[in-house]
């Protein structure tokens, strides 16, 4: 194993997850323990207004509802547990080299870039969920294949949704075609899995919806980004220009998510201590295939268990993630982690 300190002090570089990574209990366990964590997660909460309400008590239910991983409650929630992770490692006196998100994950590095406000964070998360829920059936497919070899398979609004990896790659679409893709790729010998979306995010069927977050977006100031970030839309750093464009952002929800193209150009550019800042370390496994980290120029860890549920193992992923980044070379205030 190459010796950390023969690379000392990397760069840090927060990944932030999106739609399927959600679970219940996510960083729970930091809740009250960590207290830049317990009042980003607080905040958002409020901003949200009433549904906060009850968006906290599902996620901090081992029990949640059956809508946790409808666009209601699993992009709020996403959203606010990446954003709390990302305060909580700034708060260490880390400031990342740059942010990148998948999907949803975008948005909570745009806030934490200064984007736009924390606030109209939270308005437009609002808006963005009524109009996606008001949306028609659907879902995204995993499939473990290339894109080339997944385009015989594409039909009507089912589409290439996300490129992952070279052979990781998310279709989307509405729910009927969907299965039908599903029962030809599995037929055909290629491993497929439903992911946690009820809607087809990143297809043509959220075109309408994304016209109609429009407006919102128009009605927001944009800013440059303070922070550098990788956009996964763009497979490049995310330009002060595009930033402040509405219809960048109104788009997301259609536009498909390019993680692991951008990933490795990122990579390509310099060598990074990589962090997952968000639950389940999906992210941590495509960024461990990198042939960058596989070498050892770069690292990555992750700030959450893969399984959430044990309180004390979120806490001592975050201890961990800290003791990395120390070791990297980084000074870290150490009064501010888990207090």
């Amino acid at each position: 194993m190459p010796n950390p300190q023969e690379n000392a002090k990397r760069p840090v570089v927060l990944l932030f997850p999106g739609q399927g990574a959600q679970q219940a209990l996510m960083g729970a366990g930091l809740y009250r323990h960590a207290s830049v964590f317990t009042d980003a997660m607080d905040t958002v909460f409020r901003l949200l207004g009433q549904e906060g309400k009850s968006i906290r008590a599902d996620w901090l239910s081992g029990d949640p509802s059956d809508l946790f991983d409808d666009v209601t409650r699993a992009q709020p929630l996403l959203f606010a547990v990446n954003y709390a992770l990302g305060r909580t490692v700034m708060s260490w006196g880390i400031r990342p080299a740059a942010l990148l998100g998948h999907s949803v994950g975008e948005l909570a590095a745009a806030a934490l870039a200064g984007v736009f406000s924390l606030a109209d964070a939270a308005r437009l998360m609002t808006e963005r969920i009524k109009i996606l829920a008001d949306t028609p059936p659907g879902g995204m497919l995993a499939v473990a294949a290339s894109p080339g070899e997944v385009e015989r398979y594409l039909s009507g609004h089912v589409g290439i949704g996300a490129v992952n990896a070279p052979r990781q790659v998310l279709l989307a679409g509405p729910a009927g075609p969907l299965a039908a893709a599903e029962r030809r790729l599995r037929a055909d010998g290629f491993t497929c899995r439903m992911a946690k979306a009820r809607q087809a995010f990143h297809s043509t069927l959220l075109s309408d919806a994304a016209e109609r977050s429009t407006p919102g977006w128009r009605q927001t100031e944009l800013r440059a980004p303070d922070l550098t970030i990788w956009s996964a839309y763009r497979g490049a750093v995310l330009s002060s220009d595009l930033a402040r464009d509405p219809a960048f952002w109104a788009r997301q929800p259609v536009d498909p998510v390019l993680f692991g193209p951008t990933l490795e150009s990122m990579l390509d550019h310099g060598d990074y201590l990589l962090i997952e800042a968000g639950p389940g370390q999906g992210l941590t496994t495509l960024a461990r295939r990198q042939p960058a980290v596989t070498s050892g120029r770069s690292a990555v860890a992750a700030m959450l268990p893969a399984r959430a549920g044990d309180p004390s193992a979120d806490r001592a992923a975050v201890l961990a993630v800290a003791e990395r980044i120390s070791t990297e070379g980084h000074d870290i205030d150490w009064d501010a982690v888990l207090k």
